[in-house]
């Protein structure tokens, strides 16, 4: 019994792991997204004209990884949930090909052929995730990316007022709700597992993105 009860306690713990994984592994805790360089410095349209162009190749196509998610959907709730998301992030797609009119084409940077490459494998590997058959694994994966998109869409926002364009409300989900989502779905330990696993990947790929934003931009000071 006390065995059992301990595992119980790790489930129900599932949504308070996943707000953290996130605060800790997500966009806020990566420094080039919050760098001065890339928000208010001298080149910071270049940086952000990357960021904005790599965010639509990443979420900017439809069906979008979100909506792969929500085909696995089963259960009411999550399938509410995912559905909610799903129209939430049309929103943010819309949102982003203004940004991407408005910030002009890619940045010419030296030695970035193969960026188109990598953030293209980056998101065929969120895809895989949300089309997971391991139960859990895709709810997980679109749960990251409404979590880590509260701060990305800052970092939108603030290309959004340089490029002209005005903000529109940001529809992401509520934290709570996601939390007390993740408790009530990972009924198992198994569950659970998969669902952070999901999780884990996708914010994994999120700042590889940040990664090669930076490097890209180091690329063009010394190039």
């Amino acid at each position: 019994m006390a065995t059992a009860s301990l595992g119980m306690a790790r489930v129900a713990e599932t949504g308070q792991l996943l707000l953290a994984c996130v605060r800790d592994n997500g966009s806020a805790s990566h420094p080039w997204s919050q760098a001065g360089e890339l928000l208010r410095g001298e080149h910071s349209a270049r940086g952000l004209s990357d960021l904005i162009h790599y965010l639509c190749t990443l979420h900017g196509r439809y069906p979008g990884v979100i909506d792969h998610a929500s085909t696995r959907a089963v259960e009411p709730a999550s399938r509410a949930w995912l559905a909610q998301a799903t129209y939430a992030f049309a929103g943010e797609r819309a949102y982003l090909a203004r940004l991407a009119v408005a910030a002009g084409p890619v940045p010419s940077t030296p030695g970035a052929a193969g960026t188109d490459s990598t953030i293209i494998a980056q998101r065929h590997a969120m895809e895989m995730l949300a089309q997971s058959e391991r139960h859990g694994c895709a709810l997980g994966t679109a749960m990251a990316i409404v979590l880590d998109w509260a701060h990305v869409r800052t970092v939108l926002d603030s290309a959004a007022i340089r490029f002209g364009v005005e903000p529109p409300p940001c529809m992401a989900g509520d934290i709570e709700t996601i939390a007390t989502l993740a408790d009530a779905f990972a009924g198992s330990a198994a569950v659970q597992r998969a669902l952070l696993f999901g999780a884990q990947q996708v914010l994994l790929q999120h700042r590889g993105l940040w990664d090669v934003l930076e490097a890209r931009h180091q690329a063009r000071l010394v190039g």
